[in-house]
């Protein structure tokens, strides 16, 4: 079976300008998913979709293919990664190419490595899944959550307010790095959580969501603990 992973890295972010090339620890924060889809030896093309040329020029300056440009109608704030994704694999077939699987890879993702993604495609392979995403688990359990009405704080769900942590059913979020899906599946649902979909488990110490300057902090200093030494 054939596979790509896909980088998904429109330019024109609001919150944090030219966010998807800014440097992280030392180079551009994309280089890191490109490095890791190209270790992980996985996948047949490791390619870039962007609408910017100076991310298309730093992507390839790291290894990756720029085989066409983002479409406008794909490069704007309520395109979902959905519609992208079926957007390169239509291009691809107009340039002959196809693909049966496809790993979407987020370009603020400094934790994916190449272990990591080969071992998630090894275990897809194996379960006979459609689709894999890589989650992480809730630090507190959400059924013992506040909310306040009318100024006061009582339980969102008073039925688990004696209920042991230890005995709550554990509960997980996409964490933002990367899934891996079947082309037919993509096509099928138009969606990256299908039906068919197996969880990759990633450690809550690996996993920084980056929407804010305090975000991207708190993650260089995560990944500088994680990478001492090397």
């Amino acid at each position: 079976m054939s596979s790509v992973a896909i980088i998904t890295a429109r330019g024109g972010s609001k919150r944090i300008p030219k966010k998807n090339i800014k440097e992280f620890c030392g180079k551009p924060i994309l280089a890191y998913s490109i490095e890791a889809a190209l270790k992980s030896g996985a996948f047949d093309e490791v390619m870039v979709s962007t609408d910017s040329q100076e991310i298309a020029d730093i992507a390839r300056e790291y290894g990756a293919v720029v085989p066409f440009m983002r479409s406008e109608a794909n490069s704007n704030d309520v395109s979902t990664t959905a519609d992208v994704l079926e957007e390169v694999i239509s291009e691809y077939e107009k340039i002959g190419k196809d693909f049966d699987t496809l790993a979407c890879i987020y370009p603020t993702a400094p934790f994916v490595t190449g272990e990591k993604l080969s071992d998630a495609m090894k275990k897809m392979q194996e379960s006979g899944a459609d689709a894999l995403v890589s989650v992480v688990k809730f630090g507190f359990p959400p059924q013992r959550a506040f909310v306040i009405r009318n100024e006061k704080v009582c339980y969102q769900y008073p039925e688990y307010e004696r209920a042991r942590s230890q005995d709550l059913e554990k509960i997980y979020h996409d964490c933002g790095q990367f899934y891996i899906l079947k082309k037919k599946a993509l096509y099928q649902y138009h969606s990256l959580i299908v039906p068919n979909t197996i969880p990759y488990e990633i450690p809550e110490e690996e996993v920084q969501d980056i929407d804010t300057m305090s975000d991207w902090k708190i993650a260089e200093v995560k990944y500088t603990v994680l990478h001492q030494g090397e």
